[in-house]
C-alpha cells in the first residue's frame, strides 16, 4: 500500500498544508536595533533602575444583591398546547393573552415579594435559609415509639450491596 506524502518545506520542516495551522505557535521575530558603537555596554554593577509602580487595581464593583422576581402564573390553554407544554416544558402564548399571576417571588431565595421587597436577596448572601439554618443547631429526628401492645420480632440482616443484593431481589423484584 502506498500513501501520498506532501514534501516538507526546507526552511520550516513542515508541509505547506500545515503552515497556516502552526503560524500562531511561532514567536514573532522583531529586528534588533542596530548597536551604537559609541555606547558602552552596561556593566552588571551599574545601578539598576526600578520600573514605575503599577497603578492600583480598580476596586470591584459591589456585587448585585438584588432579587430576581418571577411570577407563578395560571394560563388556560387548548389540549394541543397542553400536550406541547407537557412535552417541551414551554409553549408560545398568543399575542394579547391575559395571564393570571398566582404568586410573585424571588427566583433565588424563593421568598414572596411582599415579605422581602426593599431588602437584599438572601440567596446571594448565604443559602443557609434554604436548608433550614445551621445544621448543628437543629433538633435531631425523634425515633417513633411503638404502641404499647406491639411486639418487636428480630429479623435477619438485609444485604443491600454487591451482586448478592441483586440476586436476592433487593434492587429488583423477586421471581
Amino acid at each position: 500500500m502506498t500513501t501520498a506524502t506532501t514534501p516538507l518545506l526546507p526552511e520550516t520542516g513542515r508541509s505547506h498544508l500545515q503552515e497556516t495551522l502552526f503560524a500562531w505557535l511561532e514567536p514573532e521575530v522583531t529586528p534588533a536595533p542596530a548597536a551604537d558603537p559609541a555606547k558602552k555596554p552596561a556593566s552588571m554593577y551599574a545601578p539598576k533602575t526600578t520600573p514605575p509602580p503599577e497603578p492600583p487595581a480598580p476596586k470591584e464593583a459591589a456585587s448585585d444583591l438584588s432579587h430576581v422576581w418571577v411570577v407563578a402564573a395560571e394560563v388556560e390553554v387548548t389540549p394541543r398546547v397542553a400536550s406541547v407544554a407537557d412535552y417541551r416544558g414551554s409553549f408560545k402564548a398568543p399575542e394579547g393573552m391575559r395571564v393570571d399571576a398566582l404568586e410573585v417571588y424571588c427566583r433565588g431565595c424563593r421568598r414572596p415579594y411582599d415579605e422581602v421587597k426593599g431588602s437584599d436577596c438572601a440567596a446571594k448572601i448565604d443559602n443557609t435559609h434554604l436548608i433550614g439554618g445551621d445544621q448543628s443547631k437543629r433538633a435531631k429526628r425523634k425515633i417513633p415509639t411503638p404502641p404499647a401492645n406491639a411486639r418487636l420480632i428480630p429479623g435477619g440482616t438485609i444485604n443491600r450491596r454487591g451482586i448478592g443484593a441483586y440476586v436476592s431481589g433487593v434492587s429488583r423484584p423477586k421471581r
